[in-house]
């Protein structure tokens, strides 16, 4: 059995985000024969990134919280982006190469300011 920890955690935390992201789950039926939920967003960025995003995720655009950041479409690919790329780093194989969650945190909060990232309550 395994044991629990902070990096189990941060693991957990990454696959979640890049499920929340892609709309995928690590059980979908694509994924077969060595294919994952992080190897497929691994292997498919930064150049595909738009096949691996939800499409409902991006099709509203305008509301708070949006990545858009009066740039339009670059700059929602750079959020995406740098979201996906945290999701890849939470999830790393090896727990020592994870991050921890106070360097998750502070990526989010830069995530959030670098594009202008605007929540009703204040939160990351």
């Amino acid at each position: 059995m395994g044991k629990l920890s902070a990096r189990g955690d941060v693991y957990s935390y990454g696959i979640l985000l890049l499920e929340t992201l892609t709309g995928k789950k690590p059980t979908d039926a694509m994924f077969t024969g060595g294919l994952s939920l992080r190897k497929w967003v691994d292997e498919s960025c930064p150049e595909g990134i738009r096949g691996v995003v939800d499409e409902f995720l991006v099709m509203g655009g305008g509301e708070n919280g949006d990545c858009h950041n009066g740039n339009g479409k670059d700059a929602e690919n750079k959020c995406l982006l740098s979201l996906l790329e945290l999701g890849l780093l939470c999830s790393k194989e090896s727990p020592k190469e994870r991050m921890t969650m106070r360097q998750v945190v502070v990526r989010l909060t830069k995530i959030r300011v670098d594009f202008g990232l605007h929540f009703p309550n204040g939160s990351v």
